[in-house]
């Protein structure tokens, strides 16, 4: 999911997160255990791989991550685990460098400054690698933190979800002028809409009524009842709530594809590093490929990791 001043997208959560939040948001997160059993397999702490972590994460043999488990298929919860992709491709990378992945849940625009102030180690969420993250701007370009290093592993764009039948007839954000259209709060699609509602009143038409939500899951429920007449989210999201039932369908192109990114903090080098190192291994295994193929997101696969690679 991009930021502010930025488009992005895989329907990227595009997710965004204003930096400039304060340290309370942290406090939101929830624990919730651990999702992984990576030590097992490939790793080991004498390992190539494992020895590019820091040392403190080799002494404790685990790496703390920061998600919103409300993005099915990139992270959800079921019962009280968390699963998804982001939680099966950290299992493949946890093989890899002999330690375990453990994920904790909380609201995505709060996830930046809870790992910068040491919740947690990374980011993995669905999150659009975005200057504007990488250099720590809010939504109005100006400095409001640190910024965090992104380690890209999947590429994704914004779609349009409508009621089965399309019974609005929209396929695009250009005839939502004047509509009220659902969204989850802080992500690339949110973005999308607050773009598109200046360009309807620049064209003399009706804005957008956007009613943003805490989660993904809370727009799609207005959209069943009818209460709007769209949800506009990352396209692996979309795609996965037309295809898990019979109540929505995609409709359009996807919208300002982007990287999905793994954030840590621009001081953590070694991890950034040994991410993006566990993350090429797992994508010459094939592992990377059979998680993708699992959850129906192959599409949107890469051929190798990449730092800081969104715009």
């Amino acid at each position: 999911m991009s930021a502010g001043r930025t488009a992005r997208g895989v329907a990227r959560r595009a997710r965004l997160v204003p930096l400039a939040l304060a340290v309370s948001g942290a406090l939101l997160l929830a624990g919730c255990g651990d999702q992984t059993d990576g030590a097992q397999g490939g790793g080991g702490a004498g390992s190539g791989l494992n020895a590019k972590l820091p040392q403190k994460i080799r002494d404790k043999g685990v790496i703390q991550v920061g998600t919103d488990a409300a993005y099915k298929p990139m992270e959800y919860k079921e019962g009280a685990d968390i699963v998804g992709l982001d939680v099966d491709l950290a299992n493949a990378m946890g093989k890899k460098l002999g330690v375990r992945f453990q994920f904790t849940n909380g609201t995505f625009d709060g996830l930046i400054t809870s790992m910068q102030t040491g919740r947690f180690d990374m980011i993995m969420s669905a999150m659009t690698d975005t200057k504007d993250r990488q250099e720590g701007l809010d939504d109005k370009g100006k400095k409001a933190g640190k910024g965090v290093d992104f380690v890209d592993y999947l590429s994704a764009g914004s779609s349009i979800l409508v009621r089965k039948g399309n019974p609005e007839k929209i396929d695009s954000v250009d005839q939502m002028c004047g509509r009220k259209v659902a969204t989850q709060r802080g992500t690339t699609s949110h973005e999308i809409l607050k773009k598109q509602t200046r360009k309807c009143v620049g064209d003399g038409k009706g804005k957008i009524d956007v009613e943003a939500y805490d989660t993904d899951d809370e727009a799609r429920v207005r959209l069943k009842t009818g209460a709007v007449v769209a949800d506009v989210s990352d396209f692996p999201v979309a795609a996965n709530a037309a295809k898990t039932g019979g109540d929505f369908e995609v409709v359009g192109d996807q919208m300002e594809s982007a990287p999905y990114g793994m954030a840590v903090s621009k001081d953590n080098r070694e991890l950034r590093d040994a991410l993006r190192a566990a993350l090429d291994a797992i994508i010459e295994d094939g592992s990377y490929k059979q998680a993708l193929e699992k959850w129906g997101v192959q599409d949107g696969g890469v051929k190798k990791a990449a730092i800081n690679a969104g715009s």
